[in-house]
């Protein structure tokens, strides 16, 4: 069992930055698939972005292409978002999971593991 720990959310205004943080307290991320999911209220959860446990790329959604970047620090056994120029729109509650040897996915259905979320607002 792979217990997932966020950190890193709030509230910043529109244009800013916020990096979340995605870690495993007692396990090792370096062999799993890591991927952020986020969900707005009344929206269906939505895969943001994902690095492979495999090979070591990354993927993102159309909707965040260009502005978020994700990457692990394997000595901190963390993995990372970085989110800049946010918009009102990446308002939601966001999520860590991870999946033992996956590839990549944005699909929920294939992640194991799931963080408790950290809410993400962004408002003037």
């Amino acid at each position: 069992q792979v217990q997932l720990v966020e950190s890193g959310g709030g509230l910043v205004q529109p244009g800013g930055s916020l990096r979340l943080s995605c870690t495993a307290p007692g396990s090792s991320l370096n062999d799993h698939a890591v991927a952020w999911f986020r969900q707005a209220p009344g929206k269906e959860r939505e895969g943001v972005s994902c690095c492979s446990s495999v090979d070591g790329s990354t993927v993102y959604s159309d909707s965040v292409k260009g502005r978020f970047s994700i990457y692990r620090d394997t000595a901190k056994n963390t993995v990372y978002l970085q989110m800049n120029a946010l918009k009102p729109e990446d308002t939601a509650v966001y999520y860590c999971a991870a999946a033992l040897g996956l590839n990549w996915s944005l699909e929920h259905q294939a992640y194991d593991y799931w963080g408790q979320g950290t809410q993400v607002t962004v408002s003037s």
